[in-house]
């Protein structure tokens, strides 16, 4: 191999180490807010199993989310299953499962993601709001 053509493969490593660090070192570019409401796919397999037990129909029905005027801070997450969407709700669909939210709701709501964690101590739904300002011990109520 002739020196010009080692240079070269010098040169081509050298740049490519030094754009790897270049992006290792650079600060992960801050996502904005989902729009609407996203469910992880712990929350969505929570939701299934729950709709079998319960009878629900994924053609039909789905998961109703939404906030009330209650609990410690203010406001209280509610979960309950629905048979149909209500006129005005908002209707997410991920595969199978469906999400209706009320309008009113959906201002508390959108931008927040619906996971579900089961740890030694404790297992349930976690409402991961983006919109909330404080939140007590329970986890359930926000404003």
């Amino acid at each position: 191999m002739d020196q010009a053509v080692k240079d070269e493969a010098v040169k081509d490593r050298t740049t490519k180490d030094r754009t790897t660090e270049d992006q290792a070192l650079r600060p992960a570019v801050p996502t904005a807010p989902a729009k609407g409401i996203q469910v992880t796919e712990n929350a969505l397999k929570k939701i299934r199993s729950a709709m079998v037990k319960e009878s629900v129909s994924p053609e039909q029905g789905g998961l109703r989310l939404g906030v009330q005027g209650g609990g410690c801070s203010g406001l209280t997450y509610n979960l309950r299953f629905d048979t149909q969407p209500r006129e005005r709700d908002r209707v997410f669909q991920f595969g199978d499962v469906r999400i209706f939210v009320d309008p009113k709701s959906f201002i508390y709501l959108h931008g927040m993601t619906l996971d579900y964690q089961e740890t030694l101590m404790k297992q349930g739904f976690v409402f991961v709001n983006p919109n909330s300002t404080k939140s007590c011990g329970c986890g359930s109520s926000f404003s």
